[in-house]
């Protein structure tokens, strides 16, 4: 009798945990880390993308990092094409000014080559080397090596041309 009892309980638990797994996946809200999942009616939201235009010909693509910096940018150039004048710092980024200032975002991090800063919450870098700094990652381009940013980015000053994607 005592087995069956036994059986009885080990089932009974494993039904009733089996059929909470199925019952909607909801989290436990005294689980701080708990992460709502997301309404499976809505489609995923897309990355937001734009272009860079170097000196009038050369046009790189880029996708924005998932931060308040790099939506408050996304908004500035939804409104219009934003061209800023860049120059060469270190041998390894070009910089310029933004318009206004964005939000900050400040982490520690090592640039790579295609990065796209935000630097001191005014000033647009793109890295073609390497740097570690308190930055803000606005995003990355797409599809080019080192060596073919710094022949696209080349010596001495830039025009850079960003604008959304379309």
């Amino acid at each position: 009798m005592r087995k069956i009892i036994i059986f009885a309980s080990v089932f009974f638990m494993f039904f009733a945990t089996a059929c909470g797994a199925e019952s909607g996946n909801q989290p436990d809200p005294a689980d701080g880390n708990a992460v709502p999942e997301a309404d499976s009616g809505n489609a995923k939201e897309q990355p937001m993308k734009i272009s860079i235009t170097i000196n009038g010909k050369d046009k790189l693509s880029a996708t924005l990092s998932d931060n308040s910096s790099a939506a408050a940018f996304y908004e500035l150039l939804s409104k219009g094409d934003v061209t800023v004048n860049m120059h060469d710092y270190g041998n390894f980024e070009k910089v310029g000014n933004l318009p206004h200032s964005l939000p900050r975002n400040d982490t520690q991090i090592t640039t790579r080559p295609g990065d796209i800063i935000l630097y001191q919450g005014d000033q647009i870098t793109i890295y073609y080397d390497v740097n570690s700094w308190n930055f803000t990652l606005l995003g990355r381009i797409e599809g080019k090596t080192q060596s073919e940013l710094k022949a696209i980015l080349g010596e001495g000053d830039v025009t850079a041309v960003f604008a959304v994607s379309k």
